[in-house]
């Protein structure tokens, strides 16, 4: 009894800040999630060479996606605490290294882009027999085209993206929210003009949708950006900022921060390989998991923004200083850790309950909807898991500096767990779709389990100096 009342405080003020903070990040990656979908859906009525073309194309956009997102992420964990210890200097050292790191990835990706658009687009097209030649060459030409109008982008996203997760980090969580929500409609508008050739332009096809998408992320960044730089008086960082001294910070900075860009380029790169397990299982396990994409974004909507809270309230919590400021982030620990099993245990349920009307919503062969139906009800199971370990490994723990050991423990249960268990439940085991799942994500438990272990021992709660 004690240990449950551990999981559940008698603190509304706690649950509100929570919620506060987490219902609009959730509903930005909601928006996000959507915009995707818009793209696809558009770019589809283009044709399958072009949907295919977008989609490799934004493959290799996808590895910069994740790479700001390690950058912001590991940046989060000082600027919460630098926030709550009101070290204003410190918080903007913290930004300046981090916005550079950004831009000189962006030159990177952007020059690699420019440079070389054939050879990133066949590295994602297998060699095919000669009748199928001549389809690989359209994919790639139009994924030539993607790519080189999709060369600036890597700026704008990667500022809008940190510059986002900073914002959040203050408590300010509701204009990022207004401003994605401006660029769904941009993104919208853009690419109806530019693909299908509206208001007297002309109709530009594949290049439309890269354009509607650099429209919508030139809007993103200079909404977000501009408020940071010009408006915002909490952080008061300004232009000049971005060239301020900040040597000193930059071991702090690479101890805690580095390890998440690490674990986050990691573990991309294993989904990447769980993807490719699942490719060599047959096109109808191909087109089930396709289906059940979406239902899984969806369905972790919620617990990606408590997973950012959690990390918010933490970083709070420990700038507190002193031992009351480490009892209270164990304390809230705890909650954390019962709310991961709430939502857990919600977003099965919903999953559950939706799964025959988003099965019968696509036109499936029998056998294509029986595996849906199996990795659905999978993925309800994976899920009661993988909500709890998320919000602690990616919130708290890494709230409280524990990010070392979070990329040791992401990346050995991945690749010494569930990618070999999913391999051979495949194709040595001949295991049901179902099982085959679970084996992939077997990652999600072993983590679930660990989490609570590193959370009593209190290990995970580290110093940060200014």
């Amino acid at each position: 009894m004690k240990s449950l009342k551990k999981l559940f405080m008698n603190d509304r003020a706690f649950y509100w800040k929570v919620l506060t903070l987490a219902l609009p990040i959730a509903m930005q990656s909601a928006i996000a999630i959507s915009v995707n979908m818009l793209d696809t859906i558009m770019v589809t009525k283009v044709g399958e060479v072009e949907l295919s073309a977008s989609s490799l194309a934004n493959q290799f956009i996808s590895i910069y996606h994740i790479f700001c997102m390690g950058i912001g992420m590991g940046a989060s964990v000082l600027v919460a605490r630098y926030w709550a210890m009101r070290e204003m200097t410190s918080l903007k050292k913290t930004m300046a290294i981090m916005m550079r790191i950004t831009l000189l990835l962006a030159a990177i990706f952007a020059g690699i882009t420019a440079c070389f658009p054939e050879k990133i687009m066949m590295s994602y097209l297998a060699k095919k027999e000669a009748a199928d030649a001549e389809t690989v060459a359209l994919i790639c030409e139009a994924g030539v085209k993607y790519l080189t109008y999709s060369v600036a982008t890597f700026f704008f996203l990667g500022m809008s993206l940190v510059c986002t997760i900073v914002l959040r980090n203050v408590g300010k969580v509701r204009y990022p929210l207004y401003v994605s929500i401006g660029a769904f409609f941009v993104n919208l508008g853009a690419n109806y003009v530019l693909i299908f050739g509206k208001c007297g332009l002309p109709r530009l096809g594949i290049v439309g949708a890269a354009l509607g998408t650099l429209l919508a992320r030139m809007f993103e960044a200079g909404m977000i950006c501009g408020y940071l730089f010009f408006v915002e008086r909490g952080i008061g960082f300004r232009v000049k900022d971005f060239f301020m001294k900040a040597g000193s910070l930059l071991p702090e900075y690479i101890r805690i921060s580095i390890p998440v860009l690490v674990s986050d380029a990691i573990l991309a790169f294993g989904a990447n390989t769980v993807t490719m397990v699942i490719g060599r299982l047959g096109k109808e396990f191909i087109a089930a998991n396709a289906v059940t994409s979406v239902t899984q974004q969806m369905s972790m909507v919620i617990i990606q923004g408590v997973c950012q809270a959690g990390a918010i309230v933490t970083g709070y919590a420990l700038g507190e200083g002193g031992e009351v400021g480490r009892e209270k982030a164990q304390r809230q620990g705890y909650a954390f850790l019962g709310l991961g099993m709430l939502l857990g245990i919600f977003s099965a349920g919903v999953i559950l309950l939706i799964r025959n009307p988003v099965i019968v919503a696509y036109d499936l062969t029998p056998e294509t909807a029986k595996m849906a139906r199996e990795l659905m009800d999978a993925i309800s199971l994976v899920i009661l898991f993988q909500a709890m370990n998320s919000i602690m490994t990616k919130g708290v723990l890494r709230g409280g500096g524990d990010t070392k050991m979070l990329m040791l423990a992401d990346n050995v249960f991945l690749w010494l767990l569930s990618i070999p268990l999913g391999y051979a439940a495949g194709f040595y085991w001949h295991m049901s779709p179902f099982w085959i799942y679970v084996f992939l994500r077997f990652d999600q438990f072993a983590k679930a389990v660990w989490c609570i272990f590193r959370l009593r021992s209190g290990k995970w709660i580290k110093k940060i100096r200014a």
